[in-house]
């Protein structure tokens, strides 16, 4: 979309608003906004100015001046806001006119940038399947004497017995019993098929929804994959949508993988496919999976990095409560067809020259998806330079269910990092397959790593309510 064309649209649906916006290095969305007469066609060329001081992981007060550029193609009309908005992401630069290399979608485009001087392809695809809980509400502390959270849900399974306004009607739904019920069990259909409506308007192409497996409202909205940058603008704008939908039906939305204990986490399994123009370049009928051997390596070069790599796929403390054994969690380091126990499945079923992909089910919501995306496509590329062989080193292919696997065979099987902490362990000992590109920087690295260090460390630092039951009478 030319910068006219977005004049064009403002004039032509009456927008009083534009919003600028942009990410953060943890994948937040900040956003300026000005009103449509201030904008014309030399604030595409000069952009909008803002404090980088005040954005975590950015810059230093002394060095504080920063400039959004609007991105053209990334334009949607906010479905929330009382006066006509128009939302347009940005890139980040300073003020000399250089791209910001701590800026998250930059990073991004420079992975793609990147693919096409290797002469593999030209396009990597990204499809992720983003879940999510929906809770009637949400309350926590963390203070100095005192450590809690509460989540509600009417559909949760420890409701059977509450008193509820209007009488309890029960069909509840159990533990891990959520995978795909009919009303009056699914009490979110219409939430969620409104959530699609508003997704549509906003340009995305949705393919499905349905209750997810854990109870209290645990939920999935599929939509159609695309570019790498344009994936991941499309994952800002599908969680914008989600919570502000979700809020707007007096509930609220979390991402966050583990919420609960004792039931299934959510994940954001991530499909990949590289594209030599319209020629698919994973597909070889009659191999395992279909899969050619550009393919394999490319699985090759994700599971050989995926130490360092789940750094960034999967960046939380939290993230790692839901990655234990037991939970349809995929900790295990290998590759499978259709085998949802893999940390990478090949999907089989119905699948065309041109949607064989590969499917890497660790990552989590609490990525930031341009981060994610661009690294793993560089572990990818890494593991085709190398020509790294999955099978030679011994990540597959398992066509069993790992988790009902005997012990010792458990055993040879390795697992993702068991805490934070390790992962970036991880990541500061592999960081190569990042740096040589030039797509991240060293600098980069580094402060992400420390940023993410403090996080670790704040969480581990704090009583947690359940050593009161450990070791109060102690």
């Amino acid at each position: 979309m030319s910068v006219q064309n977005v004049l064009d649209n403002i004039k032509e649906n009456s927008i009083q608003f534009v919003d600028f916006r942009f990410v953060d290095l943890l994948g937040h969305a900040h956003h300026i906004t000005l009103p449509a007469t201030e904008v014309d066609a030399d604030t595409f060329v000069n952009g909008v100015a803002f404090d980088g001081s005040s954005i975590h992981g950015f810059r230093g007060i002394e060095n504080s001046d920063m400039v959004m550029m609007p991105d053209t193609e990334s334009v949607f009309i906010d479905p929330f806001t009382t006066h006509p908005t128009l939302n347009v992401m940005c890139n980040i630069y300073t003020p000399d006119g250089e791209r910001y290399d701590r800026d998250p979608r930059s990073i991004a485009q420079k992975a793609e940038e990147f693919l096409q001087t290797t002469g593999i392809g030209t396009s990597a695809f990204f499809a992720p399947e983003p879940e999510f809980f929906i809770f009637d509400e949400v309350r926590y502390e963390s203070s100095m004497n005192a450590s809690s959270y509460v989540v509600e849900s009417e559909e949760a399974a420890w409701n059977t017995n509450r008193k509820e306004e209007g009488g309890n009607l029960g069909s509840k739904i159990p533990v891990k019993g959520g995978y795909v019920p009919v009303a009056p069990v699914d009490s979110q259909q219409d939430l969620r098929s409104e959530m699609v409506r508003l997704l549509q308007e906003s340009g995305l192409r949705v393919e499905r929804h349905h209750h997810e497996v854990a109870t209290a409202g645990q939920a999935e909205i599929n939509f159609r994959f695309d570019t790498l940058t344009k994936t991941a603008d499309n994952l800002m704008k599908f969680k914008y949508i989600i919570h502000n939908t979700a809020r707007q039906y007096g509930k609220t939305a979390t991402f966050m993988p583990k919420p609960l204990f004792g039931d299934n986490g959510s994940g954001m399994h991530v499909h990949t496919s590289i594209f030599n123009g319209d020629s698919p370049l994973f597909y070889d009928k009659g191999a395992y999976a279909n899969l050619s051997e550009l393919a394999m390596h490319y699985i090759g070069g994700v599971l050989y990095h995926a130490p360092a790599l789940i750094a960034i796929t999967n960046p939380s403390t939290n993230s790692f409560k839901r990655l234990v054994p037991g939970y349809e969690a995929p900790v295990n380091l290998v590759f499978s067809k259709g085998n949802r126990s893999a940390a990478i499945r090949i999907p089989i079923a119905a699948v065309t020259p041109k949607g064989c992909r590969i499917e890497f089910r660790t990552p989590d919501n609490t990525a930031n998806p341009y981060l994610a995306f661009a690294a793993m496509l560089l572990a990818g590329l890494d593991g085709i330079k190398r020509k790294l062989d999955p099978v030679a080193l011994g990540y597959g292919p398992f066509d069993k269910n790992i988790y009902e696997l005997p012990e010792e065979e458990k055993k040879e099987i390795r697992s993702v990092p068991g805490t934070l902490d390790e992962a970036l362990n991880a990541l500061e000992a592999d960081s190569a397959f990042l740096t040589e590109s030039g797509v991240f920087t060293q600098e980069f690295i580094d402060n992400y790593v420390a940023i993410k260090r403090a996080e670790a460390k704040a969480v581990a630092i704090r009583i947690h309510p359940h050593e009161f039951s450990l070791y109060y009478d102690c």
